[in-house]
Parts: C-alpha cells; sequence; structure tokens
C-alpha cells in the first residue's frame, strides 16, 4: 500500500512522460528565477519585474479553455508536441535576447509567447493522463505530476543560481530550450489509443461552449470547477504572499533567507502530500479523502498565520503544502475521471481557466487588505473564511461534496451526450475547484 503512489511509474508511457516533464519543469523554474533577475537588474524597477512574472502566468489563465477545446479537435499526443518545439524556440530567443543584452520589452514579449504555448498545450497534458494509466491509478498519477513540479521548484531555482554564478542568464534560457527536447523525445515513443475527436465544423468558441454545457450538466466537473474557484480565491493567495509573510509577517532580517525558507517548506510539503495521497486514498477512499483536504487546508493555513517565528512557519507551511496539494490533486483528479472522453480537454480547460484567472484576484485583494490590517491577521482570516465556506456546503449543501464522488464507470463519449459524429455537445445527465 505504501508504494501505491509510485504505480503509476510502472506503466512504461507514464514514466516516459513523467521523466521528461521532470526535466522540462526544471528547466522551466531555472528560466523563471534567471528571467527575474536579469529584468530586476537591468530596470530596478519593481513594476518590471511583476509584469514579467505575469507575462508568463496570465495565458494560463487565459487562453486555457482555447487549449482544451484544441486537445479535444486534434491529436493531443502530436498537439503537445508541436507547442512544446514552439516553448523551446521561445526560451532559444530569451538566450538571444539576454546576450544581445536586449530591453526588458522584448523579454516580456517572449516570456508572453512562452506562456501562450503552454497554456495552449497543457490541456492536451492533463487530458492524456487517463490514458497513460489505468484508472485506478488515476489520482497516484496525478499527485505524481504535481511531485514532480514541486521537486522541479525546489531543485530549479537551486540550479538557477548556481548557472548565473558560474554562467550567465543567457546560459539559463539555453539550458531550458533543451530541457523541452525531453519531452519531445519521450512524446515520439508513446503510444495511446486513438483519440477520435469531434468533428472539424464546429468554431472554437462554439465548441468552448459547448464544453461548458457539458461541465455544468456534470454535478462532478461542475462542483469540482466551482470548489477550486472558491481556493484559488480565498485560499491560494497564500504562495504569492510568502515573501510578504517572511518579511513583513515575521521581520526577518534575511529577507531573501527567509523567504527560501518557507518556499522549500512548502515545496517539501507538497512532494510528501503527493505521495501519500494514493495510499490514503486506497484507505479512506477518493471523495473521503479529498473533503477532508478541503477541511483540513484552511485550518493547517490559520496555523501558518499564527506561527510566532520562522521555523515554526516553516513547520506549518510544509502541513499546508500537503493539505493544498491533496485539494489540487483531488479536485483535479475528480474532473478527469468524470468528464467525458470527447468533452475531457475543454472542461479541463474551464477548470484551469477557474484556477488560473481567479487566483491573481484573491492575490491582489489579499495583498491590498495586508496593507491596512497586516499580512499575518489576513493569512489567518483567508483561512477562518475558507474554513467557514466548507462548513456551509457540508451543513447547507451536502450534494455539493456527495458529487465529488468516482462515476461508476469512464463512461465513452456519446454516453455522455457528446455527439463524436456531428461534434454536437449536449449535458450530460446529473451530478459534480486552485
Amino acid at each position: 500500500m505504501a508504494l501505491s503512489s509510485l504505480r503509476p511509474l510502472h506503466s512504461r508511457n507514464f514514466a516516459l512522460v513523467w521523466s521528461a516533464a521532470l526535466v522540462s519543469n526544471i528547466g522551466s523554474w531555472v528560466q523563471t528565477v534567471a528571467l527575474g533577475v536579469v529584468v530586476t537588474l537591468r530596470t530596478h524597477d519593481p513594476l518590471w519585474t511583476g509584469l514579467v512574472a505575469a507575462a508568463a502566468f496570465v495565458p494560463m489563465g487565459l487562453l486555457s479553455p482555447v487549449g482544451g477545446a484544441l486537445a479535444d479537435r486534434l491529436d493531443r499526443r502530436r498537439w503537445l508536441i508541436v507547442t512544446t518545439v514552439f516553448e523551446a524556440a521561445f526560451a532559444a530567443g530569451l538566450a538571444v535576447l539576454a546576450a544581445k543584452h536586449a530591453g526588458p520589452s522584448a523579454m516580456v514579449a517572449l516570456a508572453f509567447l512562452g506562456g501562450v504555448a503552454a497554456a495552449l498545450g497543457f490541456p492536451s497534458y492533463q487530458a492524456m493522463l487517463p490514458d497513460l494509466v489505468e484508472r485506478d491509478d488515476l489520482l497516484a498519477a496525478v499527485s505524481l505530476s504535481s511531485a514532480q513540479f514541486n521537486l522541479g521548484r525546489v531543485v530549479g531555482p537551486a540550479l538557477a543560481g548556481i548557472i548565473m554564478v558560474a554562467g550567465s542568464a543567457s546560459l539559463a534560457f539555453a539550458i531550458n530550450a533543451v530541457s523541452f527536447g525531453a519531452v519531445v523525445v519521450a512524446l515520439m515513443f508513446v503510444r495511446l489509443p486513438r483519440h477520435v475527436p469531434t468533428a472539424p465544423d464546429e468554431g472554437i468558441f462554439s465548441r468552448i461552449a459547448a464544453g461548458a454545457r457539458v461541465a455544468m450538466g456534470e454535478p462532478g466537473c461542475r462542483n469540482a470547477i466551482g470548489l477550486i474557484a472558491v481556493v484559488a480565491l480565498i485560499g491560494s493567495p497564500f504562495i504569492g504572499l510568502v515573501p510578504a509573510v517572511a518579511i513583513e509577517g515575521l521581520h526577518v532580517h534575511r529577507a531573501a533567507a527567509g523567504t527560501a525558507v518557507l518556499v522549500t517548506g512548502q515545496g517539501i510539503g507538497a512532494v510528501v502530500g503527493a505521495l501519500a495521497l494514493a495510499p490514503l486514498a486506497l484507505a479512506l477512499g477518493r471523495r473521503r479523502l479529498l473533503v477532508r483536504a478541503l477541511f483540513a487546508f484552511p485550518v493547517a493555513l490559520v496555523c501558518y498565520g499564527l506561527a510566532p517565528s520562522l521555523w515554526a512557519a516553516a513547520l506549518a507551511i510544509v502541513v499546508v503544502g500537503g493539505c493544498y496539494i491533496g485539494v489540487l490533486s483531488g479536485l483535479s483528479t475528480v474532473v478527469q475521471l468524470r468528464a467525458p472522453d470527447a468533452a475531457r480537454g475543454r472542461i479541463l480547460g474551464l477548470y484551469m481557466m477557474a484556477l488560473g484567472t481567479i487566483y491573481p484576484i484573491g492575490l491582489v485583494l489579499e495583498g491590498a487588505l495586508a496593507r491596512s490590517v497586516g499580512i499575518r491577521t489576513v493569512t489567518v482570516a483567508a483561512g477562518v473564511g475558507l474554513l467557514a465556506v466548507m462548513v456551509a456546503v457540508g451543513w447547507l449543501r451536502r450534494s455539493v461534496f456527495a458529487a465529488l464522488e468516482d462515476s461508476e464507470a469512464g463512461a465513452p463519449a456519446g454516453a455522455a451526450g457528446i455527439g463524436t459524429d456531428e461534434g454536437a455537445v449536449e449535458p450530460a445527465p446529473a451530478p459534480s475547484g486552485l
């Protein structure tokens, strides 16, 4: 049971894609850190630092539904190869710009284009997961994907520091460009069940709207998207506010070191939590584990906000990171299991849009409120508020949590009202998000 979290790696297809994604993710974190450093040093303007960070992130929130529609229309494996090649090209472009000491506007533009390519391709990766592993291993596969992302978060920034000292920013961007090659090579060796796309005569926005109707008609998907939106607005902003907690809340003198301790703590908690999810799901059941994570996360957030010292906060954020991964992986698994295959990409795109667009709103709101009442007070209030919402949902709308149960079987596309012959999408019969 303890090794059940690693069972998806027994699948050749999943092991190939997971390993390649880890290499690429480390490269992406190297680029993220190097890009922020370069732009900050060349401008000495925090506005440009914020712009270059937003440039890579915003497309994921805005364009994920388009990527989801393309994932349902095209061969997912081939489309992911195409978007990955474009990401590599934009990273190579950044290496050239860095070597030529280009201005920040050009670097922001290339970061944005790289974000666009990622946003258009990532729903295909998400939609492929159920085809890479057995159905019973899907939660473990999602959890391992979260673990590799957080491993990249730990390894990538450290590697970026070494490269920036021993080499240059241009080398950091070049390494990221090369790291995308691992994904391309892995996908060339992956063999998937034949994906039957919906008809090509539908416009892209009609397809997105049709996918939204399916999502809203399937209670598990609908409720997962709604829950991730609430979590993104109230709970998720703790991620972006970690530096404020270290510097303004805990008054750590060595700001960079204090921030690094908390970021690393969150990453460790996320990795441990991701590896623990599969055995816990076997013991408790997927839905019960998800509901417990939805209640445990805000409680851990309150403890983090009340921590009196850096090391107490670091211990608390380890727990926060573990619980948060439980929420993310659990809700994502609900969508992947319950979404009909023909609309899976579009529904996952809507899920990612809810996460990607609402999280920045919550971040700005909580950051602005912290200027008046303090960051630790806001963190505690966010935990209390999110817990209150979950208690209210459990008390007044118990069906919301009940709908997060696994569907009886992976229904074929037509069984959920997805017309694969004509591309018509009708709402699926009854139940249902950062």
